[in-house]
């Protein structure tokens, strides 16, 4: 007896069935990393990593604040993949002590400090508001834990300007929240990242400063594979994405050079 072909409505579940195989087998491939994220780097990394699990299929799950909290709780043994700090020493220490992998360690970013304010004409081109300013508030991040932080009070000191500013500080616990003080305008205000206030090229709003390199340390921004995440091909991944063309022309958009 001659076998019968299989009814159209069965080989279209069969295909159905072998299509969502196939797409679960390719979902079994993406590989998730954990990734701390320096707190001025927040708008450009969220871009980046979606860009990153578009074109890899890996995700990078992403936690901001303080480079200096960061490393504490690494230290505590934070189940973190890879660190985006907000300095190059925090990623060199991490390496010397064994937490993570020197050979791993580059420099991703360099940042820019701005004295900004949220009202448009406010801070001047030359930085004069800080001397002759009505403000009665100046936000600047803890100095002990960002480095934007330290890179602000460098400027003051190099300014001479540290004992009159100093009284009139009011501290942020990591960039994030040193712009949001400026923002809701509990301060006037405040030494921020350039990329919180940049898009496309330009201040997005409000006016700024932009403070000169020689006034401060460079901010150099290191980026470091931790030991946990050494066989994680999303975290191996990730790095050499923020070294590609695609991640770097984001982050020139929000002001970083490199």
């Amino acid at each position: 007896m001659p076998l019968q072909r299989p009814p159209t409505c069965l080989l279209a579940v069969c295909a159905w069935i072998g299509t969502v195989l196939t797409g679960t087998s390719a979902h079994a491939d993406t590989v998730a990393v954990a990734v701390a994220v320096a707190a001025n780097f927040s708008a450009p990394m969220q871009e980046i990593a979606a860009a990153f699990a578009q074109d890899s299929g890996h995700r990078a799950e992403l936690s901001f604040g303080a480079t200096g909290k960061f490393y504490a709780q690494i230290v505590h043994g934070a189940p973190f993949g890879v660190l985006l700090a907000a300095d190059e020493q925090t990623p060199q220490k991490i390496a010397s002590e064994g937490l993570g992998l020197e050979s791993s360690r580059f420099t991703y970013a360099i940042g820019q400090l701005v004295l900004w304010s949220q009202q448009p004409g406010y801070v001047d081109a030359q930085g004069d508001v800080l001397k002759n300013g009505p403000w009665t508030h100046i936000a600047i991040a803890n100095p002990k834990l960002a480095p934007y932080g330290a890179a602000a009070m460098q400027t003051l000191e190099q300014l001479g300007l540290t004992a009159s500013v100093l009284p009139r500080v009011v501290q942020g616990e990591n960039i994030g929240q040193t712009y949001q003080f400026v923002a809701s305008g509990n301060a006037q205000l405040g030494f921020v990242a350039l990329s919180q206030v940049m898009q496309q090229g330009h201040i997005a709003r409000g006016s700024a400063w932009v403070v000169p390199a020689a006034l401060h340390a460079p901010l150099r921004q290191d980026a470091i594979l931790l030991k946990s995440a050494q066989h994680n091909p999303a975290a191996q991944a990730l790095l050499d994405y923020l070294r590609g063309a695609k991640a770097r022309a984001i982050m020139q958009a929000y002001g970083y050079t490199f």
